[in-house]
């Protein structure tokens, strides 16, 4: 039943697109890398290994060697299964390249197109199963400047989403970042997110879509927009670390992310909606961590007209023995979406440990 609910959602979002949207390929914003959950996502400025080709790709010049990363995450209570894989390797001592596949998908939606047929009898056999699933293949490049502490990254992102037989596209973007370490340990970090815009050209069968057509009352009366246009976003994040003691040493980050569009966001204009995300790091021995953050402040209007404000703190625990680091993150906890909570699993190897 949840999975038919989240389908004509889907079909809806779709239906009601314009062309040049706000909120596009948004399973691009999730994040990776349960480390970075745990800090609340604020990780821009900070970002030095393997996930950084999602965070911030010029922190990729911070990999010495091969470093490899797995992620699993549910979101939904479940229904939706949130996978992530990359790999990076220095080129020469100035650069290095990364590559990184992700897949948010919905399986098994219960397709009910035909389940009643023309004289109306029902016939449970023509139920049939099929999944919503967006996929991203991102390729980046980063490279230390002349400016001493100042680092360049570029990510390209091929992106494709099907819909079961109904909708599916094809799309690509491209990501910009920049990194900036002083000698004091402070860290400056900015991403702009499809600076070039991201498009999708979508494919409707209209077969299948004139099956749907009415799934609704009133609503999917024609077809969709075939063409969507991602607006660039900007992420702007400060950090700094430091040492606590001999053996513990503490990481702090603030961030800013930005949307060019008036959302719920806790600071929102009709020109320009800002996030702000925190998140701190607790290590000892840089063996194991403890991470606590906040993001998503959002602001509501209920039916009386009073303004409430929402807020979504994480939890986080890592642990790292030679090349190997296992980290888990509570993530998304209370989040105002409707999702309680989202547990969130990922691995890193970095090869010169057992070199």
């Amino acid at each position: 039943m949840k999975k038919g609910l989240f389908f004509i959602v889907l079909l809806s979002t779709l239906s009601h697109g314009q062309a040049f949207r706000s909120f596009s390929n948004e399973f691009l914003n999730l994040g990776v890398d349960a480390a970075a959950f745990g800090m609340g996502k604020a990780v821009i400025a900070s970002s030095g290994d393997v996930n950084s080709i999602y965070w911030n790709p010029a922190g990729l010049t911070k990999v010495d060697d091969i470093q490899g990363a797995l992620m699993h995450a549910e979101y939904f209570q479940g229904i939706g299964k949130y996978d992530y894989a990359a790999f990076a390797k220095p080129i020469n001592d100035v650069s290095t390249f990364a590559v990184a596949f992700i897949r948010f998908g919905v399986d098994d939606i219960l397709n009910t197109t035909e389940l009643i047929d023309s004289q109306g009898n029902i016939n449970y056999d023509n139920i049939s199963l099929f999944s919503a699933a967006d996929y991203a293949f991102n390729v980046a490049y980063a490279r230390r400047l002349p400016v001493q502490g100042l680092d360049l990254g570029v990510n390209t992102k091929i992106v494709h989403r099907k819909i079961g037989d109904f909708a599916s596209s094809w799309g690509f973007g491209i990501d910009a970042s920049l990194q900036f370490q002083t000698e004091t340990e402070w860290q400056f970090g900015v991403m702009v997110r499809d600076i070039t815009t991201t498009f999708n050209a979508w494919t409707i069968d209209q077969e299948e879509f004139d099956k749907i057509q009415n799934a609704i009352p009133g609503e999917n009366q024609e077809a969709p927009e075939t063409l969507e246009l991602t607006k660039p976003k900007v992420q702007f994040g400060v950090a700094k670390s430091f040492a606590a003691s001999r053996d513990f040493n503490i990481l702090a980050e603030i961030d800013l992310n930005m949307r060019f569009s008036e959302t719920n966001d806790i600071i929102s204009s009709s020109a320009l909606s800002i996030d702000p995300g925190a998140g701190l790091q607790f290590d000892y021995l840089k063996m194991a961590y403890l991470r606590v953050g906040v993001n998503n402040f959002q602001y509501f209007t209920d039916f009386d007209g009073d303004r409430t404000t929402s807020v979504e703190p994480n939890f986080g625990v890592g642990f790292r023995y030679k090349g190997i680091q296992l980290d888990y993150a509570l993530a998304n906890i209370g989040a105002a979406s409707g999702t309680l909570y989202s547990n969130i699993f990922s691995i890193k190897i970095d090869i010169s440990y057992f070199r």
